[in-house]
This record gives C-alpha cells, structure tokens and sequence, in this order.
C-alpha cells in the first residue's frame, strides 16, 4: 500500500489551523494506517503549535512538528525533506489557511502513478485581484529566467512522487524563499511527467496573511536575482 504524508506549513494561524486539520486528518486515514498529516509550525508566534498539539492527542496519523522561523519556503523545503526521510512513496503538500479543499485531492491520487508530478491550477481564484496580479507577475519571471511557461508555478496543492521530489529537492539552494517555483521549474526542465489540474481556490477561512504586497515587491526582486544565478548553474550542468 502507497504511504502518502500530507504537509502544511503553517505560521500564526490558530484561527484556521483546527478546521485545516479536521479537513485533511480524513484523507490519511481513508488512505492507510502507514500515511501521515504532517503540520510544521514555522515559529508561529500565537497559539498555532498548541492548538496542533492539542489535536495530535487524539489523532495518531497527525504529526505535529515545530521549528524556528525561517520563512515559507525553508518550511515547505523542511517538510518535504522529513516526509522523505519517513519514508513516503508520495509526497502532497498544501497550505495551512483553508483556502483549498480536501475534496478535490482524489483526483490527483487516482492518477498518481502515471505522473511524478500533479499541480493544481488557481484558474479562477477568489483571494483578490493583487494576489492574482503577483501570480501573473510570477509566471512571466519565470518564463524569462527560464524559458518555463508554466499554467501555474507556485500552486500550494501539488501531488509528487517521493522519487522524483527527492531528486529535486537537492538542487535547491538552503532555506530558498520561492522553493515550490523552484520545484516547478526543475520538474519542467527535467521533462517530467506533469499534469495541471484545475482545483478551487477560496479566500483566506480567517486570521491575516503575513504577506503584504511591499513584502511580496521585496522577494520578487530578489526572486529575479536568485532565479538568474540558478539558471546560469543549471545550464551549465
């Protein structure tokens, strides 16, 4: 039987994080008694981790995972690399804020291993023009930088298989901010298997996105800087 863990990252959000785990909790159940929910607590500085511990009590196939801040990206790349080191055939992550829906997850499992990689595409988004706008703003960087036209680069409701993920994964630079695009982008230029979905996605269940858009102007610059260094050192190879 496949073992599938499920990881979130998750940063100041006990508004979302109780009703995100009672969603998720019953897909690795349905799916086998060897499959995880793993939440990892990126330094939330409200009551995040013990609202998960609290809920890890009574549920055996949830893991609860704390670690220093350090930022989106650095997290997913933590719980990506401990659901491999646990070892899962396949690796699903989503988002912690109750924007995605468990529902629409089977779609992706059925067809798992007939791809390495399935990405759900946001193509009609309900989270706001701006967050639409940097999506955008996003999928052209990375067609500049590296000739990758993607349906949807930074989707937080991806499927991968634990063998491709692992060979991936180590050719992103340490605690990289935009690791899922980078992520995206290997799996386009390796000539992967890949499927874009289409999947919904609803605003922000409660508490306050830690990413404002001047935040957002200050990573995509450096974003462009990283991805020119990156590409240089992958054409090289």
């Amino acid at each position: 039987m496949d073992k599938l863990y499920i990881v979130l990252p998750a940063y100041n959000e006990e508004d979302n994080i109780q009703q995100v785990i009672d969603q998720w909790y019953p897909v690795v159940e349905k799916i086998g008694e060897d499959s995880r929910l793993v939440i990892v607590n990126d330094g939330s500085r409200d009551n995040t981790y013990a609202v998960m511990q609290e809920c890890g009590k009574t549920r055996p196939q949830f893991i609860p995972v704390t670690k220093p801040n350090g930022g989106h990206g650095a997290t997913l790349l933590f719980a990506y690399q401990y659901a491999l080191e646990q070892g899962a055939d396949y690796v699903f992550q989503t988002d912690s804020d109750g924007q995605t829906l468990p529902e629409e997850f089977w779609q992706f499992w059925e067809k798992r291993e007939e791809y390495d990689i399935q990405i759900g595409h946001r193509n009609r988004r309900q989270d706001g023009i701006s967050r639409v706008f940097v999506t955008k703003v996003l999928k052209a960087v990375v067609r500049i930088c590296f000739g990758v036209n993607s349906a949807d680069v930074n989707t937080p409701f991806r499927l991968m298989s634990a063998q491709t993920l692992a060979e991936k994964i180590r050719q992103i630079p340490k605690d990289f901010n935009l690791s899922n695009v980078l992520l995206s982008v290997l799996y386009e230029r390796g000539h992967a298997r890949i499927r874009y979905v289409p999947i919904t996605f609803r605003p922000r269940q409660g508490g306050v996105n830690s990413i404002n858009l001047r935040r957002i102007f200050r990573i995509g610059v450096q974003a462009v800087k990283d991805f020119k260094e990156i590409n240089r050192s992958l054409s090289s190879n």
